[in-house]
């Protein structure tokens, strides 16, 4: 007979709920703001509003479903992920000169999306079954090192730096949670700085140089390669402390502000909403990711600690690199901002992350006590 533990519903993380409504309110009025006007057929957020309905559904799914099966299943999801990715490379459609997305027809998928979650699932369920002792030396961090390259290799060859750079931060930062030892980091970091400059030589792509010299000049081409930074520093420079108002921001609905529903989101909300606006907006958010790892600190054991963790990271990174891109902190990367930009590859993978939280902490208890 099915019986539902009651336990289950005690431990729920309503806080955690109730932050991650309020992250989808704001982003659905910001985007509302954003593409309200000037869009062809549906606009964005009415999509986006569909998105949000089908990652509940998924979360529903997530957490009816105990986080231990992971463990079971972590190598079939990512081979089915290379899969898709190999697939994205071969046949995948392009737009904007990357190839990225596999059209079903009702709808295209991002596979590297994907790729992002089934790191963390990959990882937590490799450190989870290896025993660090001391820490890993530099032997032992081979094998996970290859499960890195595999789809940071793809995703490169999309071409996609900014997410295949957010697999190995998520990968880095999973690795010194478990624990390294300090002759290993020595030797990584002495190593990279010696491949760094063959690597900006031989391994970036022009246009991809052209992005990092834009950073530390973009008024030297306004117009060009320096244009969405400078109308993004100009939008949320003149929002100054308390914004121009909700639907009064000029350089978003003159159309100045490009990919302003997308990877500048947060262009649109400073602007609107100024410093204030910004700041109250960005504690909301890492108020999120602070309950992610409050969840990693009370897990039942290392693996749901590992995946909490890793979710956890992945939120932080991406809105790190989000908000610094769009600052003019770091090069222009194509880093949607997470639950906040428009696009449903990046939403419902993001979603089911927040669903491993709810699992992993709905499941603090241990079978068989009484709380």
């Amino acid at each position: 007979m099915l019986r539902f533990d009651r336990r289950l519903a005690l431990h729920f993380d309503w806080l955690l709920l109730l932050t991650v409504l309020v992250v989808i309110a704001m982003s659905l009025a910001n985007l509302y703001s954003a593409s309200y006007a000037g869009y062809p057929g549906t606009p964005p957020y009415i999509k986006q509003g569909y998105y949000y309905l089908v990652g509940f559904c998924l979360i529903l799914a997530i957490i009816s479903v105990d986080y231990h099966v992971l463990l079971r299943v972590n190598y079939p999801i990512y081979v089915a992920v290379i899969v898709l990715l190999i697939i994205a490379v071969v046949f995948g459609k392009t737009t904007a000169g990357a190839q990225r997305w596999i059209d079903f027809g009702f709808v295209k998928l991002q596979p590297s999306e994907l790729a992002k979650l089934s790191v963390v699932v990959t990882f937590a369920s490799y450190y989870c079954r290896k025993d660090t002792g001391k820490g890993f030396s530099l032997a032992d961090l081979v094998p996970p090192a290859l499960l890195l390259l595999v789809p940071v290799g793809l995703i490169i060859k999309q071409p996609d730096l900014g997410t295949a750079l957010m697999l190995v931060f998520v990968f880095a930062s999973m690795t010194l949670f478990v624990k390294i030892r300090m002759g290993t980091i020595i030797l990584l970091v002495v190593f990279g700085l010696a491949v760094a400059p063959m690597a900006w030589k031989y391994g970036l792509k022009p246009y991809q140089r052209q992005r990092v010299e834009t950073l530390l000049n973009p008024e030297g081409d306004p117009l060009g390669s320096g244009y969405h930074i400078m109308q993004s520093k100009i939008a949320v420079g003149s929002g100054q402390v308390l914004g121009k108002g909700y639907l009064a921001g000029t350089q978003v609905h003159l159309d100045f502000l490009p990919e302003r529903h997308t990877d500048f989101a947060f262009s649109v909300l400073a602007e609107e909403w100024g410093f204030v606006g910004s700041v109250v907006f960005l504690a909301c958010y890492f108020f999120m990711v602070f309950l992610g790892l409050s969840v990693a600190a009370v897990a039942r054991d290392k693996f749901g600690v590992l995946l909490a963790f890793g979710v956890s990271a992945l939120l932080f990174w991406q809105a790190f690199v989000n908000v610094a891109m769009v600052l003019g902190l770091l090069p222009v990367v194509g880093m949607p901002l997470p639950l906040f930009s428009y696009g449903g590859s990046s939403l419902l993978t993001n979603l089911a992350g927040v669903g491993i939280l709810f699992n992993v902490r709905m499941r603090r208890f241990r079978a068989g006590s009484k709380s």
